[in-house]
């Protein structure tokens, strides 16, 4: 995959399909959405048939599948059990109080491999540590109706009312990958020794691998502002979603192909920019942003990905290097993923940034 010439052709579809953006939109996810016109909830309509399967869920941020029954995590601190079509809204119990502070909460959200028998997830959250925002990845287990803390894995990954990451993921490797945010510093990105901008990876049991890049280290790749998303297509070929710089230039939002001990450049280099030691995106938005959060890959190796800023949900098809709009006019879009050849969705449209209609926010399944 010619890396330079898919940001090129992909950079001027993002720039058709998003061309009602202002170039100088400013990209973080909570400032882009100011400069948007606010359209009624009510007067959208999208043709794509879609079904919904759960309302009024109150700032969602990621999806899970046991069998036939869904779970999806609350940024407040509860996460919803669907279930044969019975809606349940479970409480968390954490150690440390959840700080839904700006685009903190409780964010990802993963269950176990062998969560039937052990009934334990993965989960990332905010907290409040002396006046400053930190993160914290933990295990919860969850005993009938609630969650309750098990361990601690990760304490004290900076934070801030922006740049928090917290998207989590189990690879093809069994280990467990974590995005986190430049806590709004870019510089600490590219500090090696710091948690902040970077892709951690650790056990399922909360250890550091032996074969990490770095003895000793978390830290997987580095040199990322804030990324949203983690999937694998069925190589096992690895690749997140990120936002790009808030002001003059803004947009930029990318897509990165990962590896191992990688620095992604935030934020020494922006867009195609080239530096020694750095890696480019596959592909980056121009000067228009989106916001990509969560992206899933389908049986064909198509990526989906669902944007914020961009109020959409993309498919992007590596062979022709295609961007393709698969569903709109539904508002914010925080997570999408790809369950038993169907595409589930996540509106987010309560977390202050959208303009929720009355049954904001929702599940959709595509059909």
């Amino acid at each position: 995959m010619k890396r330079t010439t898919i940001g090129i052709m992909l950079a001027a579809i993002l720039l058709t399909v998003t061309a009602c953006t202002s170039p100088s939109s400013p990209s973080t996810e909570g400032e882009r959405q100011e400069q948007e016109q606010e359209v009624s909830r009510e007067e959208m309509s999208s043709d794509t048939p879609y079904q919904v399967l759960a309302e009024q869920l109150k700032t969602p941020w990621a999806i899970d599948f046991e069998g036939e029954t869904i779970y999806i995590s609350e940024r407040e601190g509860n996460i919803v059990q669907i279930q044969d079509g019975e809606f349940n809204r479970q409480t968390v119990h954490t150690e440390k109080p959840v700080a839904q502070i700006g685009e903190g909460g409780f964010l990802g959200f993963v269950l176990a491999p062998d969560f039937k028998e052990s009934r334990r997830a993965f989960a990332y959250h905010s907290y409040d540590q002396d006046g400053s925002i930190m993160n914290r990845l933990v295990l919860l287990e969850q005993k009938g109706n609630e969650w309750t803390e098990a361990e601690s894995f990760i304490e004290k990954i900076p934070g801030s009312n922006v740049h928090n990451g917290g998207r989590i993921a189990i690879g093809p490797d069994n280990h467990l990958y974590v995005t986190t945010g430049d806590s709004g510093e870019g510089e600490l990105a590219q500090n090696q020794e710091n948690l902040a901008g970077k892709i951690l990876r650790l056990t399922l049991d909360g250890k550091i691998p032996e074969n990490n890049p770095t003895a000793g280290s978390y830290v997987f790749t580095l040199g990322h502002r804030n990324s949203q998303g983690l999937a694998w297509n069925s190589e096992g070929e690895f690749y997140s979603s990120e936002h790009g710089p808030s002001g003059t230039p803004g947009g930029h939002d990318e897509i990165n192909e990962i590896t191992a001990g990688s620095n992604y450049g935030w934020p020494e280099i922006l867009g195609d920019e080239q530096q020694e030691g750095l890696k480019t995106p596959v592909y980056h938005s121009g000067d228009t942003a989106i916001a990509p959060s969560g992206i899933a890959f389908d049986e064909e190796d198509q990526m989906y990905v669902a944007t914020l800023r961009g109020q959409k949900l993309y498919r992007f098809q590596p062979e022709s290097t295609s961007l393709d709009v698969v569903l709109e006019d539904e508002g914010r879009l925080r997570d999408v993923k790809v369950y038993n050849g169907k595409i589930y969705v996540i509106t987010n449209n309560t977390d202050g940034r959208g303009v929720p209609s009355d049954n904001d926010d929702r599940l959709l399944v595509l059909e």
